[in-house]
């Protein structure tokens, strides 16, 4: 397994890691992605361990915090060996400090997450989605004081916009407190608006990308394609009212591309679509899930080998999408696309 620095800090993390929201799972959303108990958890674990793959990502909020038990629970005994990364900030119940990121919150909310996880630090802290109703002064405060602890390793975001992840790197600056060292984003083949605004963020100021869902919630793991609708059992059906929407005809187009290159390569649609994520600037590492050890280790499968060239250009043509507003001039006008980033 390939390991790489999380942004601009020291802790280096494998370019494959686990995502645990299948542990525990109860609900419409959660209980469709999967049912993992302790004993199929720790399964899924071992074989993680084998391949490489050390951090396991979880939430206060999968589960009602059963996805951190279980986690906790299947790793009991080998604490050294694994990263714990987990999220908080999205409401956990109907109280008034059950939500947010305040100080109030975010101290209680830790010291929760790390008696389910059963363990005395937290290796990576992320805020689940940006609070406004918190100062960003206080916010920085806490993370660096549960730093300075030692209950938490480093801190993160997920799903923040860019204004605000830079308002609080700028702050962190000033003030001499932590500055955030990873964004957990949605990116995929499908969904490329990372790119537009926190790519070029992540890369100036030292964030590295941790990517959630890089099969597009579903829609690229080889099972839809033209003339092939969603199967009876897919947990699309389940989950696709919060899923973003993709245009018909453009993710038929993706996966054309994706199906081309699978019969040059001899790899599965999905190895294709995470192997592509590895390549692109500020990703540190890539959240596989798996509901069985067959989906574990078909995912496993997107390391060891690279893309070609040409076959890389061409699953870059079949997703390109315009960006939004202001960044559409880049890409419209030649005199606009020197000021572009060439990485990106």
């Amino acid at each position: 397994m390939e390991y790489r620095q999380l942004g601009a800090s020291g802790l280096r993390v494998p370019a494959l890691s686990f995502g645990t929201g299948t542990f525990g799972g109860t609900g419409p959303l959660f209980g469709a992605w999967g049912t993992s108990d302790t004993a199929d958890a720790r399964r899924l674990i071992d074989i993680c361990l084998d391949a490489g793959v050390t951090l396991f990502d979880t939430a206060d909020v999968y589960s009602d915090g059963a996805s951190e038990k279980v986690l906790g629970q299947a790793i009991r005994g080998r604490r050294d060996d694994v990263l714990i990364s987990t999220k908080t900030g999205l409401p956990m119940g109907d109280g008034p400090q059950d939500w947010g990121s305040s100080r109030a919150r975010l101290l209680r909310a830790v010291d929760a997450s790390l008696g389910r996880l059963g363990t005395d630090h937290i290796d990576l802290l992320q805020l689940h989605a940006f609070d406004a109703s918190t100062p960003t002064e206080e916010l920085m405060d806490t993370l660096g004081r549960l730093i300075a602890a030692g209950k938490v390793r480093y801190a993160g975001v997920s799903n923040y916009p860019g204004w605000q992840l830079m308002k609080a790197q700028g702050l962190a600056t000033a003030k001499g407190w932590p500055r955030l060292v990873a964004h957990q984003v949605y990116y995929s083949l499908i969904g490329r608006a990372y790119e537009a605004d926190l790519m070029p963020l992540g890369l100036d100021q030292g964030v590295g990308a941790l990517v959630w869902s890089p099969l597009g919630w579903g829609r690229l793991t080889g099972k839809i394609g033209r003339g092939r609708p969603l199967p009876e059992g897919s947990r699309l059906h389940a989950t696709e009212q919060f899923a973003p929407p993709v245009e018909t005809e453009f993710l038929y187009r993706v996966i054309d591309a994706l199906e081309s290159v699978a019969v040059e390569t001899g790899r599965s649609v999905p190895q294709i679509a995470i192997n592509w994520l590895l390549r692109r600037p500020t990703v540190a590492s890539v959240i596989i899930g798996a509901r069985n050890e067959e989906q574990l280790r078909q995912n496993l499968g997107a390391v060891g080998w690279s893309l070609t060239a040409e076959q890389v250009a061409l699953l870059d043509a079949a997703s390109d999408v315009l960006p939004p507003y202001p960044h559409t001039p880049y890409r419209q006008q030649e005199g606009f696309a020197r000021l572009a980033p060439a990485a990106i």
